[in-house]
């Protein structure tokens, strides 16, 4: 079969989603199901799999799903755990002391504290520790989840202690015979996605801010989000240059963890002080509840309850979270994960075919979720029935996310294990993925980082997205002449960015805080983010490769002076927007 026709016909399942799931915004319930079908139609009669290694792949699919559900029931639990014991309003009242303005906790909760969960435990824990988090505090369940899935990129390609660089790109590029030192060329490449990541993230907290005031305020409006641009280039500017540093001197691991602890340790008392901070009479803040569009709030309802005040002291009321911190450093970098790996179920060879699957139980983030809840109920002097209500809600809530999940789960492992088929046809996305470089030939940088997020978008990590693109990014580069070093990198941040936009993640996210149902309406809004995030690092990287050969002023670098030129004109005409909205509401 054509090259072109192979590479359409493995574009479809992900067109079903594109279609149903974010054009006609069908619940994940009812889209995922027909994407799965299709991918199962394909690989039988296209690529000529064998029934048992679909079945194989569905049950894989499954089992991860199960394993998803786990770490969304843990992280329900203590949110839940925390509304009963009256912890979270104790949280509430802190970060309502920092700042009452929704912009600034939504920068440091989701980008500073978000980033450095996702340093320690990766695999979407930020999503289920800050998504909820800011629904306690009384952001809507939708708007948590958009800048839960925003910051999904940055810190990424270093997430879960530099997992999808040590494990992704190493595991990916090993097969080069070039190649002697693995892990030194992980490193190198390590250094150059730090600087990729720094350039592209500068702007992820004022999309935080604008997105949040856009879609989720009064009136409707990117410029009230862009009026704090001071504070959120400060706070992304005090992660990403510890970030940079670490990246390149210290290798692939801590880069996240470290960028987003230095950027709390200096954001925070900043804030406190207002240090560039809103004024008092530029505080804003979502419209009373009552008002809010149904779209946006999930089954998971949170009261601000005034018996709760002054009950818990703030250290008391944090100690949940500290935990947590604590606990995922310890299983991540210490031999006591080692022991905790070693508790898994395991079911090998699938059918009979090379698909295994496994469930490292006590390592799963929703083991330590669990043990934390747990210790909640002590610590903050439970009584035994708000706890069993803590863990009945919690139960209803993760059943709800399983009609998606036992689709979503399923269809990507079909897609990515679709190769080795009676017609020897390659996988699903690699066939796609040449189909791409095969008709955009030299102009291929530009389209690399597209192709690491379509791995994310398919499989829901980076890590996979690395796995599965990393030897082919490489290839690219020496077919056309360009640095493969390069390309692999741009592979690394187009899979992060890929994550905004994955649907499993979003799903998984939205899942915690009960907003199911609503993922192509999330999708919908982290297109935008995503686009910028992958357009700007491949045209810069196209204008690193390709300056020496075609000169400075490259489709590269026009792209990417254009994408800023753009955002400066709008930070810098800003203020005559929102005169224009003071002066309409006064009208009014």
């Amino acid at each position: 079969m054509d090259n072109g026709i192979l590479a359409v016909l493995a574009f479809l399942p992900i067109i079903v989603v594109a279609v149903f799931l974010v054009g006609l915004k069908w619940p994940a319930s009812k889209a995922m199901p027909l994407s799965y079908l299709v991918a199962v139609i394909l690989a039988l009669l296209v690529w000529g799999v064998s029934f048992s290694q679909v079945a194989a792949a569905s049950v894989h699919g499954l089992i991860v799903a199960v394993t998803l559900l786990f770490i969304i029931f843990g992280a329900i639990l203590l949110l839940n755990t925390l509304q009963e014991s009256g912890g979270l309003n104790t949280i509430r009242r802190g970060f309502t002391d920092i700042s009452p303005d929704r912009r600034i906790q939504v920068i440091i909760i989701a980008w500073l504290f978000g980033s450095f969960i996702e340093g320690s435990a990766g695999f979407g824990t930020p999503a289920a520790v800050a998504v909820p988090l800011m629904v306690g505090l009384g952001f809507p369940a939708m708007a948590a989840v958009v800048s839960g899935m925003i910051i999904q990129s940055t810190p990424v390609s270093f997430g879960a202690v530099g997992t999808p660089m040590i494990v992704g790109v190493g595991s990916g590029i090993e097969p080069l015979t070039q190649i002697t030192d693995v892990s030194g060329f992980v490193f190198g490449v390590a250094g150059k996605v730090a600087i990729l990541h720094a350039i592209a993230g500068l702007l992820i907290p004022l999309f935080l801010a604008a997105i949040l005031t856009r879609f989720f305020g009064k009136n409707k409006s990117f410029s009230e989000g862009l009026k704090v641009w001071k504070f959120a280039l400060f706070a992304s500017v005090a992660m990403t240059i510890p970030y940079m540093i670490v990246a390149n001197t210290l290798g692939p691991e801590f880069p996240a963890m470290i960028g987003g602890l230095v950027g709390l340790v200096i954001v925070i008392p900043a804030a406190q002080k207002g240090f560039l901070m809103p004024k008092e009479h530029d505080i804003w803040d979502f419209e009373a509840k009552d008002r809010w569009d149904p779209t946006w709030t999930g089954r998971v309802e949170l009261k601000n309850n005034d018996i709760y005040a002054g009950k818990i002291s703030m250290w008391r009321a944090w100690t949940p979270y500290v935990l947590i911190a604590i606990l995922l450093l310890i299983s991540r970098l210490t031999k006591v994960g080692d022991w905790l790996k070693s508790v898994k179920i395991a079911f090998p060879n699938i059918f009979g075919t090379e698909i295994s699957s496994s469930w490292e139980i006590l390592f799963s983030p929703g083991f330590i979720f669990i043990v934390v809840a747990v210790l909640t109920y002590y610590l903050h002097g439970m009584k035994g029935e708000e706890f069993a209500r803590a863990w009945k809600d919690s139960g209803k809530t993760m059943i709800a996310a399983g009609s998606a999940l036992v689709f979503t789960v399923p269809m990507v492992q079909v897609f990515l294990n679709s190769g080795g088929g009676a017609v020897g046809y390659q996988e699903m996305p690699i066939v796609l993925a040449e189909g791409v470089a095969n008709l955009v030939g030299s102009m291929y940088p530009i389209f690399a980082t597209f192709i690491g997020g379509l791995g994310a978008f398919v499989a829901g990590s980076n890590t996979v997205s690395n796995m599965m693109f990393s030897l082919f990014q490489f290839g690219v580069g020496e077919r056309i002449g360009a640095d493969p070093t390069w390309m692999v990198a741009l592979q690394a941040v187009g899979g992060a960015a890929g994550n905004m936009i994955c649907v499993h993640n979003v799903v998984a996210a939205s899942a915690v805080v009960g907003l199911v149902g609503k993922e192509g309406h999330v999708i919908r809004k982290t297109l935008l983010p995503f686009f910028y995030y992958a357009l700007l690092l491949g045209s810069i990287g196209y204008s690193i490769m390709w300056t020496a050969e075609k000169g400075i002023f490259n489709i590269g670098s026009i792209i990417a002076v254009l994408i800023w030129g753009t955002v400066i004109y709008i930070i810098a005409t800003n203020n005559k927007r929102l005169n224009a909205i003071e002066q309409k509401r006064n009208s009014a």
